[in-house]
């Protein structure tokens, strides 16, 4: 099989072999010395605008989904958002889940009080939506096996029922086209390639009903104006809707952003996609089977989850997930990582 060198270049330093994005993306040595920066800088006293990064990387994650950044909130957790949402839905709501996605997608419907939720394979979600389904919300990729869901056909199926759809792009974003959806929710840490502490919100134009329940400070119109008392006048975009930021973790998020612009997501998914599936090919050689997932980046192997620890001790990272080993290929991997997994399998 032909070499695929890494498209990150120098951008990054592993000292294993890294095949674990899924769980957290490596940071791009850039992001990580601008939180250096800033964390040097707090500890001189010396004053860096942080909340600069925040609008670039809000701005950033905008470009990713195709919207404007009013459109954009911050916040630090794909819970909190999808708790957002639920407490937005009337009593009696009907929302529609998929099974086994990632919890904290799912559990804050199940949390509230007064909803009718349903749960249905992820391949039955379209054909599931029915009057009265008020939400659909699922992964684009599923987390614990990589499988990709028919957005497109949820998509129309919830128009046609005058259903919303909310949809988490945390194992998408950064190698994946996003897709078109009322919410969209991601976490930054994983392919997107900045730390924890982040997530995005993409709410419609109209803001989509929701109440910001979580505003302080910065989500008034004029954030600096806003630090006393009830906040007179909230933002007039999805920045309403934004929490107090992480603000070192945006100082790192923004050079991933810079390095996904360069590299362009169309190059990056190809690349992505072809480690998985050498990976594959590699598996069967060897007598395993996947799960069947075309195109992923992710690769979920029933079985193996076991040898997670023995393969970490050889320098090689990657999951165990409910007895899978999950492996995940993003830009800055090459197929010598993916042939030293393999050797380790055999």
């Amino acid at each position: 099989m032909d070499t695929m060198e890494r498209l990150g270049g120098d951008a990054f330093a592993p000292q294993t072999t890294y095949l674990n994005s899924a769980s957290t993306g490596l940071i791009p040595a850039a992001g990580v010395a601008a939180m250096h920066e800033g964390v040097q800088a707090t500890a001189a006293g010396r004053p860096l605008d942080h909340f600069r990064d925040v609008e670039a990387a809000r701005a950033a994650f905008a470009r990713l989904a195709g919207v404007p950044a009013r459109q954009v909130a911050t916040g630090a957790s794909v819970a909190v958002y999808a708790g957002l949402i639920a407490a937005s839905l009337p009593d009696g709501a009907e929302v529609l889940l998929a099974e086994d996605d990632f919890s904290s997608l799912v559990n804050p419907f199940h949390s509230r009080p007064g909803l009718k939720v349903r749960t249905v394979a992820l391949e039955e979600l379209a054909d599931s939506v029915r009057p009265g389904t008020d939400l659909v919300a699922f992964s684009q990729v599923q987390s614990a096996d990589g499988r990709i869901a028919a957005v497109d056909a949820v998509r129309e199926a919830a128009r046609a029922h005058g259903a919303r759809t909310l949809v988490d792009a945390s194992q998408s974003a950064g190698w994946l086209p996003l897709p078109q959806a009322d919410f969209l929710v991601a976490v930054g840490f994983k392919w997107l390639m900045g730390p924890r502490g982040i997530t995005y919100l993409v709410v419609p134009e109209d803001l989509g009903g929701l109440t910001p329940l979580l505003a302080g400070w910065v989500a008034g119109e004029q954030p600096w104006d806003s630090c006393y008392g009830p906040v007179a006048e909230l933002a007039h975009s999805a920045r309403r809707f934004d929490i107090s930021p992480s603000l070192y973790s945006y100082a790192g998020a923004v050079a991933g952003f810079e390095l996904l612009d360069r590299l362009g997501i169309p190059a990056v998914r190809a690349h992505d996609a072809a480690l998985a599936d050498r990976f594959r090919a590699g598996l069967a050689e060897l007598g395993h089977t996947p799960v069947e997932a075309p195109g992923s980046a992710i690769v979920s192997v029933p079985g193996l989850g076991a040898r997670q620890p023995q393969l970490s001790a050889a320098g090689i990272e990657v999951s165990d997930r409910a007895g899978n080993l999950r492996a995940s290929f993003h830009l800055y991997n090459s197929s010598d990582d993916v042939d030293r997994l393999l050797h380790s399998l055999a």
